[in-house]
């Protein structure tokens, strides 16, 4: 199969560096494959993500949702000539989660010259279902300074 990705020479470790200082460092977020076609992360169940009742929070889910659907369109596109940006979420929460990690794996419904639609799946560390998630990215010219 032949990758779906701008460039095939972006890494992991550069993943988890531009991801610094943003919402998925704070919740834990990590990047942790790059197959030709999806990309896969993780993120801590731990108490910055989970709401009052112990459970992992839906909002968190969504966020580790939007972060790798995002992050795969950006290398998708040229990143000199465009800018991709979130335009519509869902997510349906199938199951709670107490502890561990939560794994999400996008991978491309819809690639478009002016959007990305992501399916992007979300399971425990047993490979259970936790989460269904869909995120639709705008692609967008990158303005002149």
């Amino acid at each position: 199969m032949k990758a779906i990705w701008f460039s095939l020479d972006i890494s992991l470790d550069q993943l988890n560096e531009n991801a610094q200082n943003t919402m998925g460092s704070y919740l834990g977020m990590e990047f942790t494959e790059i197959g030709p076609d999806y990309l896969r992360a993780m993120m801590p169940v731990d108490h910055r993500t989970v709401q009052p009742y112990g459970l992992l929070h839906g909002g968190a889910s969504a966020a580790l949702a939007e972060t790798v659907g995002s992050v795969a369109s950006a290398l998708i596109i040229d990143p000199e000539k465009q800018i991709c940006v979130g335009l519509e979420i869902n997510a349906n929460h199938l199951r709670g989660v107490r502890e561990g990690y939560v794994h999400a794996v996008a991978r491309p419904l819809h690639i478009g010259s002016g959007t990305h639609v992501w399916d992007i799946r979300i399971t425990n560390d047993d490979n259970k279902l936790i989460c269904v998630s869909r995120l639709t990215v705008a692609i967008l010219a990158k303005r002149q300074a």
